[in-house]
This record gives structure tokens, C-alpha cells and sequence, in this order.
């Protein structure tokens, strides 16, 4: 009689233990995928756990500028890169140059032509030519003035595209460090370090 109650009560207990096996999630290996637990999900669903953000940018995230498109802008149109970053105030900085550098070109040009042309009057050797500079500027004087105006061309042209450049570089940086952290946070400090067998100074970076 023992042993028949101890065979049933075996034969129980095996039966108990195969019908748990068989509710638990278990991984499906048709489709090689383990079955979700839903219960977890609703805990860190409850918890706040940070979904995955598909699709654009919130309304309220900073504005960020594309580093390649405000330099291929400023190289077309000069000041058009900035604009595209929203620097609206260097626009007067950027065509005050632009400006400038027109007006030193065409100017130091005209007296390098004018000063040219009176010097090939006078020295190509024909008594009918003359020029408005007769009995004012030497013939070497004339020289002068032409090699002085040509450099000053020269140097007007190599300003103005150094300035071009400049204002190129100036739109891609900023795109580049528009939302850089400059923040108080951002610091370095000399302070006391001790450990369990030794003291000294330590460097400590503060990174936000």
C-alpha cells in the first residue's frame, strides 16, 4: 500500500512539473525568435523606459546647420552662408568688404591704365601722341606711378580673395560649432588626490 501511494504521488508530481514546462515562453525555433514577454515590457514601459524616436526631429530641438551646405552657399554668393546659419549681423560685415575690395579694384585698375597708356605715349617715339601728364610727371615719374598702382592692384586682388575665403571658412566652422557646449561645466581643476597608500595633486576634467 506504501509504495502504490508513493508511485501516484510520483506520477503527480510529474505531471505538475510538465504542465508549468509547457505555459512558460519558451524560443521558438521555427522562426529562431524567442517569444516576447509582454509583462517585461509593460514594467519598463511603466518604469520609463525612453521609447526609440522615429522620423524628424522634434519640434524644439536646436537649430543645427549643415557644415557642407553653408560652404558650398558662401562660395556661390558671398554672406549667403552666414545667412544660412542665421548670422543675419555679419551680412553688413561681409558686403562693407565686399564693397571695399570693388571699390579699391576698379579704382588702383583705372590709374594703373591711365598712367600705362601716358607712359607708352611717351616713349614710343612719335611726336603726335601725347598725354595729360605733359609738363606734371617725368617719363620715369610715369613708370613710377604705373609699377606703383599695378602693385597695389595686385595686393587689392590677393586681399579681396583672401577676404572671399575667409568668409567661406567662417560659415563652415560655425555650422560646425553652432551647438558646441561651452557651457560652465566644461572646466579644469588642480586639486588633492588621495588614495589608500599614497597623497598628491590631481587634474580634474569636468565634462558635461
Amino acid at each position: 500500500m506504501t509504495l502504490r501511494c508513493l508511485l501516484t504521488l510520483l506520477l503527480y508530481l510529474t505531471t505538475v512539473t510538465c504542465a508549468s514546462a509547457q505555459v512558460q515562453a519558451v524560443p521558438d525555433t521555427a522562426l529562431k525568435q524567442v517569444v516576447s514577454d509582454s509583462l517585461q515590457q509593460q514594467k519598463q514601459t511603466e518604469a520609463g523606459t525612453p521609447a526609440l524616436i522615429k522620423g524628424p526631429a522634434a519640434i524644439g530641438a536646436p537649430f543645427q546647420p549643415n557644415p557642407k551646405k553653408a560652404g558650398m552657399f558662401s562660395a556661390i554668393v558671398p554672406g549667403l552662408g552666414q545667412a544660412y546659419n542665421r548670422q543675419y549681423w555679419k551680412l553688413g560685415i561681409i558686403y562693407a568688404g565686399v564693397g571695399a575690395s570693388a571699390y579699391f579694384i576698379h579704382f588702383n585698375n583705372r590709374q594703373y591704365q591711365d598712367f600705362r597708356k601716358a607712359y607708352i605715349a611717351r616713349i614710343d617715339g612719335d611726336p603726335g601722341t601725347t598725354d595729360p601728364y605733359v609738363g606734371i610727371w617725368s617719363d620715369s615719374d610715369l613708370k613710377t606711378l604705373q609699377d606703383g598702382y599695378k602693385q597695389y592692384l595686385d595686393l587689392t586682388v590677393l586681399v579681396s580673395g583672401l577676404g572671399y575665403i575667409l568668409q567661406v571658412m567662417d560659415a563652415v566652422v560655425y555650422a560646425h560649432l553652432k551647438n558646441f557646449d561651452i557651457s560652465p561645466d566644461l572646466s579644469l581643476r588642480v586639486m588633492p588626490v588621495v588614495g589608500p597608500s599614497y597623497a598628491g595633486v590631481g587634474v580634474l576634467i569636468g565634462l558635461k
